[in-house]
Formats: C-alpha cells, sequence, structure tokens
C-alpha cells in the first residue's frame, strides 16, 4: 500500500477514491471504504492525518495504516486539514481529487462535507462529478440500536467505560499497538510484572480503571488484566495501560505489543497498602481471565503480530 502525504506528485493511476476523515474505521466508514474497493480501478482513500473537528483519535495512526492495507486499499492520500482548509470546494474536488489523484470514481457518506467553511455537499459533489463525467457512490449510514454509528459515538462508549459497545460499533476490538516503557517496576516487587504503555496525546482516554484484555505477542494471545488511568496507588505522571499477564514470562522492554480491551472490571482507586493492591490485582485477574475465556480471540480482525 502506498502513504501519499505530499501532493506535489507525478501523474497518479486511475483510482476509486474513498472520501473521509476516517478517524475510527469503524463499520460505517469501512462501508464507505468497501465501496471503493468495488470496480476495474485501483482503490484509494482520501483522508486526514487527524480529525478535522480536533477531537481524540480511537485508532492509532499506525493501526489505521494497518487495518486500510488489510481491507485491500492500494492508495491512501493523507491531508493535513490545515493545509486545505482554505481550499474552495470545487477546486478541492476538481483540482486536487480528479486532476492530481485522478480519481474516477468517488464514494462518500450521504454527510460527507468538503472545501473551505464545509461549504460543499454531496448535491454539490454529484454536480461536479457529472460535469466531468466522473461516477459517484453515496452510501447510506450503517446503523446500530437505531442510530448511526459515528466515531463520537465510540468516543463516549469508551470514555464511559462501555467496551462491548464500542467493539460492536467498531466491528472490531478496541485498543492499540504501542511500545512497552519502562514503569517503576512496582508489580514485579508485587510479583504481578506488569508492561507499560503510554498513550498518545491525542487518543482517546478509556474511563479509568481496570480491564479485561487479551495481549498479542508475537502472533501468541495472552489473557491480561489492565489498569488504565494515573496509577493512584503509587502514581504516574502521565496516563499508562499497566497489564498484567498471568502466562507471560519474558522482556518486552522496547517492543510492540496489542492491546485489546474486552470488558471494564471496576473503576481506578487508591488502596491504602501494598498489599491490598497486590491482592485486588490477583483477584481482578481472576475476574480478567474469566471474562476474557468467553471471547474468542479468532473473531478479532487485527494482526496479531505484535511488532
Amino acid at each position: 500500500m502506498e502513504w501519499i502525504a505530499n501532493f506535489d506528485m507525478p501523474p497518479q493511476p486511475p483510482c476509486s477514491l474513498a472520501l473521509g476523515g476516517f478517524d475510527g474505521l469503524h463499520r460505517g466508514h469501512m462501508a464507505v471504504i468497501q465501496a471503493a474497493l468495488e470496480g476495474p480501478d485501483q482503490p484509494a482513500v482520501f483522508t486526514f492525518s487527524a480529525p478535522p473537528s480536533g477531537e481524540a483519535m480511537v485508532l492509532t495512526a499506525a493501526d489505521k495504516k494497518e487495518l486500510l492495507a488489510a481491507a485491500g486499499v492500494e492508495w491512501v492520500y493523507s491531508a493535513e486539514f490545515s493545509a486545505l482548509k482554505t481550499m474552495d470546494a470545487a477546486s478541492f474536488v476538481e483540482t486536487l481529487l480528479f486532476e492530481k489523484i485522478n480519481a474516477r470514481r468517488l464514494c462518500c457518506g450521504e454527510d460527507f462535507r468538503f472545501g473551505r467553511g464545509a461549504m460543499g455537499d454531496v448535491e454539490l459533489l454529484r454536480e461536479l462529478c457529472q460535469k466531468h463525467g466522473m461516477g459517484l457512490t453515496v452510501l447510506p449510514p450503517v446503523n446500530e440500536d437505531g442510530e448511526k454509528i459515528s466515531s463520537s459515538r465510540i468516543r463516549r462508549a469508551v470514555e464511559g467505560g462501555d467496551i462491548p459497545t464500542a467493539n460492536r460499533l467498531l466491528g472490531r476490538p478496541f485498543g492499540f499497538q504501542l511500545e512497552v516503557i519502562h514503569g517503576n517496576h512496582i508489580g514485579t516487587g508485587l510479583g504481578t510484572p506488569t508492561i507499560n504503555q503510554a498513550l498518545p496525546e491525542n487518543f482517546v482516554r478509556p474511563r479509568f480503571g481496570v480491564y479485561a484484555a487479551w495481549c498479542l505477542v508475537e502472533g501468541s494471545p495472552y489473557f491480561g488484566v489492565c489498569n488504565i488511568g494515573v496509577k493512584p496507588t503509587v502514581g504516574s505522571d502521565r496516563v499508562l495501560a499497566e497489564t498484567w499477564m498471568p502466562a507471560f514470562s519474558g522482556d518486552l522492554y522496547g517492543r510492540m505489543v496489542r492491546l485489546l480491551l474486552v470488558e471494564f472490571i471496576r473503576p481506578e482507586r487508591k488502596f491504602e497498602s501494598l498489599d491490598q493492591l497486590k491482592e485486588e490485582i490477583r483477584q481482578n485477574a481472576r475476574q480478567a481471565e474469566e471474562i476474557t475465556r468467553r471471547q474468542d480471540i479468532g473473531t478479532f480482525g487485527l494482526s496479531a503480530a505484535g511488532g
């Protein structure tokens, strides 16, 4: 898959182009992308490197690339919203999409907006496509529980700790693949050695607390009990995902591990002693094992490569 961020480029091959911010690659987004995959031209995506709304991402940039490649997308044109926000709607379509990117067919949702001040809508897009003899496929919204699936719904679910709902809306487990960093090593002293992963600044913040999770290490799944937050008992100066995998033994520092959240167990809280914390971690691990036993790792869709 080719990832293009600089539009000062040579002539491009004709493509069928999916349009959208695609900040979650949820089921609604994937329906638009699937439409672009159908047809004789190369499937491509036009997207933004960060949500134009400024809201937090619900997937990392690396996972976005992996999901698009796994879907069969051959070309991704990724733009900074700030670089295009003053371009008028007609120029955005005619100059950028048709001339530079060489789109022969456009695919979008019915609420797609574009151009300076978001003045362009699907009706204008249809007019421009007809004028230039280009195809246009407009997809209806994908609904769940009678409401449109959106990244905003997924953010609210994640922030509220409702991971099963977030996973249904996404069509895959919510999670991330991040580098394992050094922590304060208190878990090792408690007999519950953990891996620490720092959540990126622009990434959605799950409800602080303890979760049942799967960890994917070099293709192998391990159940885990994960605390997301600032570790009030021992303290942390940033938001961390700290995960104990009882069945895993080994050094993962500097490695990439994928963490997939399954279910919220309890809120984050401060304990009076490390002994109390140790006992609670072990109890939560028993709960996590029971929860993850009910979740088939084979339904998880994303790569288990784990870096």
